[in-house]
């Protein structure tokens, strides 16, 4: 099981209490790095009215191109709204705040810096939730000694100046529902070794002891053994363990939190638009995991929304570099493909489904459930790849900066 980059400014400290929108404009190039950068950030004047009181990855593994090509350069500007809650409890905030202020998260997945699971880690701190996390076993060891180091501290500057509190780092294996299920390997195995309690029923039972209840709940959890494979040379075993880390695992999840879940909690996973449309490279069963957890996310929907009122929904997110995408290849190329044909010709940060994340956990989002919720540029809408030769002296739209 593998748990699934985004650029960080270092913002005023001194901020007015409440959610600010926060806009990062910056000058990019498909090809180069950040070039021009200013910031500006502004609040809601108007009062905002009381809400009721709610208690409360996707990334991309791709096998290497057969080819590869060289794009132009795309420049765009970078438009990028950050969720911040206000510094005191006590104060009201003002404008249509995300505010998630006396909330507890766990996200299941994280194990580093980079990557999804952090960007929304940290956006739920912004709006003011308190942060548990479940970081895969062998990984444990290296993400609380980098944490404790300060080797993260650049990267957990939140928006109001602050640093990004973790509360609880749990060690976590999510392909295991119980001790029980654990083989005698694994439990012999030296990555697991100093680590107890780390089964999704552990977990949950952990956190119930330590913090009583939590309000949100994220999956960022996916894994293909087989994932370099065309599925029709997929082994079963190979198949099952991509259904069994990247879909399964977040109905153990919400069978084992969501008795400790408050009512008016969410839940979000995150899945891939594989799931729905052909991906080459994108095999080993992993496009059948998402489409099975795309499932699972309505049914899922109704009958934790039935009994427990918490609702279920999932982030479909486009390419980003995250370490666990760029270590098996490819990743560039997709992101070179969507800047290429997407509706919306810029890079896709990570704190954009960050802070989708955060809207989807908020009171904001109350009526949402059952919802699979693209964050990707809009590259899901598109039937054809415009780049493609075929479409040559067609008058396709361009961004009329580049």
């Amino acid at each position: 099981m593998i748990p699934s980059d985004s650029s960080l400014l270092e913002m005023a400290a001194n901020t007015t209490p409440g959610l600010q929108i926060q806009a990062t404009k910056q000058c990019i190039s498909a090809s180069q790095n950040i070039s021009k950068m200013s910031t500006m950030s502004f609040s809601f004047g108007s009062k905002r009215k009381s809400f009721s009181d709610f208690r409360s990855s996707s990334h991309i593994s791709l096998t290497k191109p057969i080819h590869s090509f060289k794009l132009a350069p795309i420049k765009f500007e970078r438009m990028v709204t950050k969720a911040m809650s206000g510094a005191s409890d006590k104060v009201p905030v003002s404008g249509l705040p995300i505010d998630l202020r006396g909330k507890r998260a766990f996200i299941a997945g994280i194990a580093d810096d980079n990557g999804y699971g952090w960007a929304i880690a940290k956006s739920l701190a912004a709006a003011g939730a308190e942060i548990l996390v479940g970081t895969w076993v062998p990984a444990l060891n290296i993400f609380e000694t980098s944490l404790r180091r300060g080797k993260f501290d650049q990267s957990r500057v939140l928006p109001d100046g602050s640093l990004m509190e973790i509360a609880k780092v749990y060690p976590l294996d999510a392909v295991f529902d119980s001790p029980e299920d654990v083989p005698e390997d694994v439990k012999t195995n030296k990555r697991y070794a100093g680590s107890s309690k780390w089964t999704v029923s552990e977990v949950a039972e952990s956190v119930k002891q330590d913090f009583g209840t939590i309000d949100i709940l994220v999956h960022s959890l996916a894994n293909g053994p087989e994932v370099s494979k065309l599925l029709s040379e997929t082994s079963r075993k190979g198949y099952l363990a991509a259904i069994s880390a990247s879909s399964y695992s977040f109905i153990s999840l919400l069978k084992h939190f969501l008795p400790i879940m408050n009512p008016g909690g969410a839940t979000i996973s995150l899945t891939y638009i594989a799931s729905e449309r052909i991906i080459p490279g994108y095999g080993g069963g992993m496009s059948s995991a998402k489409a099975a957890l795309e499932s699972d996310t309505k049914v899922l929907a109704f009958e934790a929304g039935r009994k427990h009122k918490v609702r279920v929904n999932t982030i479909s997110a486009g390419p980003l570099g995250s370490r666990a995408a760029k270590a098996i290849g490819f990743i560039d190329m997709m992101i070179n493909y969507s800047l290429e044909n997407a509706p919306l010709q810029k890079e896709l940060y990570a704190e954009e489904v960050g802070n989708t994340a955060a809207f989807l956990a908020s009171p904001l989002a109350s009526a949402i459930t059952g919802a699979t919720v693209y964050v990707d540029n809009g590259l899901n809408a598109m039937g054809v790849g415009v780049d493609s030769p075929a479409f040559t002296g067609l008058d396709i739209p361009k961004d009329n900066k580049s």
